[in-house]
């Protein structure tokens, strides 16, 4: 009795931001039905992943699982390793179509040879999706440390007194006397400035060294 196998396809971007269509376009090119096709939007770093281990649950002996890059597979070389290692336990095919020699199809009356490339080129292009992802990771240590040496701040920016708007300003002259006096509250001057009690103390601060200096 012939066993009934199905073919699938497994798309990912790292964030809800990109687009995945290129890859969904490429694996409709194989003819996988769109039911068939699952897309995980997090990152690479792992398999934790909703959609792909839904797709593990469906996949059986014998179905072959198509994807367009090893990058998009995965970014950890441990982790790529470990899950090839258990679709190919499963007697499931992969399809890396970027890859034509990643295609375990084409291995399979050949036990031994086809193993040994297929673990060689595993690695190599594992620890590439690996490096790429250092590399973005280095580049952007290396962005913040230039904008730092150029005197940029990252983040939010600081507000003090030299920051105000002349609204501020304005108010910040006219109460601070009567915040002083205690006819005015912290809270309710806070509110009249906009600002949150840590910027409030801060500011405050300033103003009292300018009016003293």
């Amino acid at each position: 009795m012939r066993i009934l196998t199905r073919v699938y396809g497994y798309a990912r971007v790292s964030t809800k931001d990109q687009n995945e269509d290129r890859q969904l376009t490429v694996l409709r090119e194989q003819g996988i039905p769109e039911e068939f096709i699952f897309v995980d939007k997090v990152s690479g770093k792992n398999f934790d992943r909703p959609e792909y281990q839904l797709l593990k649950r469906v996949l059986r002996e014998g179905d072959t699982l198509f994807v367009k890059s090893i990058n998009r597979f995965g970014r950890n070389k441990q982790e790529i390793l470990k899950e090839w290692q258990w679709l190919i336990d499963a007697k499931i095919h992969v399809v890396v179509i970027d890859i034509p020699i990643l295609d375990t199809r084409k291995y399979e009356e050949l036990e031994g040879i086809g193993q040994l490339i297929m673990d060689l080129v595993l690695q190599i292009l594992s620890w590439l999706a690996e490096e790429e992802r250092k590399g973005i990771k280095q580049a952007q240590a290396e962005g913040i440390a230039e904008a730092k040496k150029k005197g940029k701040h990252l983040g939010r920016p600081q507000i003090n007194l030299t920051t105000l708007t002349p609204g501020q300003r304005d108010v910040l002259d006219a109460e601070y006397p009567r915040w002083k006096n205690n006819e005015l509250s912290a809270v309710e001057l806070m509110k009249k400035l906009g600002l949150k009690k840590n910027t409030f103390y801060k500011i405050v601060k300033e103003y009292a060294e300018e009016r003293s200096g």
